[in-house]
């Protein structure tokens, strides 16, 4: 008697699902912007050349280009200054190190932000500081970044459910806002304490709506003349701009 074969079992497999949140980041520390600047890219693409003698003599630095340079921009919407969506992911991974329930991985694969450019609401300020270079000798420099004492930034964030929850997302973007933060001198490397921010619901701020409506308030064209002006934030970094300016008078003349 012949046997019949079995009929194959099918395979059901339930295709994954996406929730999205919209969240508020209100600064607690100043924010230092740190995108590398146009001089810098070009380097790398074609290669820096020796100086000529002309270039030799020149002033060693130029803040105001300097300041203007490190700002992250964007061409168009409500503000001029944003902050690039993957260094806020990698200030969640790296915040999922210290966070019960999830793992830098599972982040890293998990959550999607639709944004590239998120968007940065306040007010810059040129800041001048003395470094350390990263050469074996650890050389002194000073180094001009755009520097934002308030700030606040609205982020749309996608991650997978039911693995991640909306309350996971604020949670763990709350860690990472406390214990890494974002831009230059941040918290997450230790000396500095900048960058840090909490977190809002985009409908329900609390008690941080006063502070939101006040930064919002200053817009793109506020950002724009800021960068244009380029004020001194501070008396150190006020003192610094008119020497150079003394020096650059002096060499013109």
């Amino acid at each position: 008697m012949a046997v019949k074969p079995k009929a194959a079992a099918s395979l059901h497999i339930d295709p994954l699902k996406q929730g999205r949140i919209t969240l508020r980041l209100i600064g607690t520390t100043p924010l230092y912007m740190n995108s590398m600047s146009v001089k810098a890219r070009r380097d790398l693409l074609v290669g820096g050349g020796r100086k000529t003698a002309a270039q030799k003599k020149e002033i060693k630095h130029n803040p105001e280009e300097e300041f203007r340079a490190s700002a992250y921009k964007r061409d168009e919407g409500e503000t001029l200054l944003c902050f690039p969506a993957p260094g806020i992911k990698g200030a969640m991974a790296t915040a999922a190190l210290e966070t019960g329930g999830v793992t830098k991985t599972s982040v890293n694969r998990l959550i999607f932000l639709p944004q590239q450019q998120v968007p940065i609401w306040g007010t810059p300020y040129l800041k001048m500081d003395i470094v350390r270079s990263a050469d074996m000798n650890k050389t002194p420099d000073v180094r001009t970044r755009a520097f934002i004492p308030r700030w606040c930034s609205e982020i749309e964030i996608a991650f997978i459910t039911p693995t991640l929850s909306s309350h996971a997302i604020i949670s763990l973007l709350a860690n990472a806002g406390a214990i890494v933060g974002i831009g230059d001198f941040r918290q997450e490397k230790g000396r500095g304490s900048f960058g840090t921010f909490s977190v809002s619901a985009a409908d329900d701020m609390g008690e941080w709506q006063e502070e939101w409506d006040e930064i919002t308030a200053m817009g793109r064209q506020k950002q724009v003349d800021a960068m244009q002006t380029a004020e001194p934030w501070d008396t150190e970094t006020r003192e610094l701009l008119e020497y150079i300016e003394e020096v650059r008078q002096q060499r013109e003349g």
